[in-house]
C-alpha cells in the first residue's frame, strides 16, 4: 500500500532538495535513513523528517508491521512560493533576493512493484536509412559567403555608386585638398 507524507513551504530551494531526494529514491527505508544521516546537506535533515513521517503514516494508517519491507517509491520536491526581499546597494541601486521554498513529498510502499506504475519507457527505433539520390529533393543553390544573394549585392553597389566586386577592392578616388588662394 502506498503511503505518502508531505511537508509544504519548507525553506530550502527545490533544486537543492532534489539533489538529496535523488539519492534515496528506490532504496529501502533503513538504507535511505542511513544515507540521509550521513549526507552533509541542510536539506537532508528536512527530508529525513518527512521520510520518518511517511513511515509513521504507514504504521498507523495501513497497519504495516514489518518496516523492513518498506521502500521509497516516490520522492520529489515541487517549488513553492518565493519570499521576495530587497537589499539596498550603493548609488541608490537595489538587489532583489528570492528566498525560495519547496513542497517535499515522499511515498513509501511495502509492495514489490511499489504500488505505482513505472514511468513509460521511451521506445527506441532503428535509425532511418539515408535517402537514395533518386528520391532526394533537388538541392537549392547556395548563397555566397557574404550572406547576400548576388542580385542584392549588385543592386547595393549600384546604389552606392560603386562598380565591380562588393568586397571593397574598388575604392573611390582620394580627395585632393583645395588650395587656398589669397586675393
Amino acid at each position: 500500500m502506498l503511503t505518502t507524507a508531505r511537508a509544504r513551504f519548507i525553506r530550502v530551494s527545490a533544486r537543492k532538495a532534489r539533489l538529496v531526494l535523488d539519492q534515496i529514491r528506490g532504496k529501502p527505508v533503513g538504507e535511505a535513513l542511513a544515507t540521509l544521516e550521513y549526507t552533509p546537506r541542510a536539506a537532508a535533515r528536512l527530508i529525513e523528517k518527512v521520510l520518518r513521517s511517511a513511515v509513521a503514516n504507514a504504521e498507523h494508517n495501513h497497519q504495516v508491521r514489518n518496516l523492513d519491507d518498506l521502500r521509497v517509491v516516490q520522492a520529489f520536491a515541487d517549488g513553492g512560493p518565493s519570499m521576495k526581499r530587497v537589499q539596498p546597494r550603493a548609488m541608490g541601486r537595489a538587489f532583489f533576493i528570492k528566498h525560495r521554498t519547496s513542497h517535499l513529498t515522499i511515498g513509501v510502499s511495502d509492495e514489490v512493484n511499489g504500488g505505482v506504475m513505472a514511468p513509460p519507457m521511451r521506445r527506441v527505433t532503428a535509425p532511418r536509412p539515408a535517402p537514395t539520390p533518386s528520391s532526394a529533393p533537388a538541392a537549392k543553390p547556395e548563397a555566397p559567403k557574404g550572406g547576400r544573394a548576388p542580385a542584392k549585392a549588385d543592386a547595393k553597389a549600384k546604389a552606392s555608386g560603386r562598380t565591380g566586386s562588393s568586397k571593397g577592392t574598388d575604392k573611390k578616388p582620394a580627395r585632393t585638398p583645395k588650395s587656398k588662394e589669397k586675393t
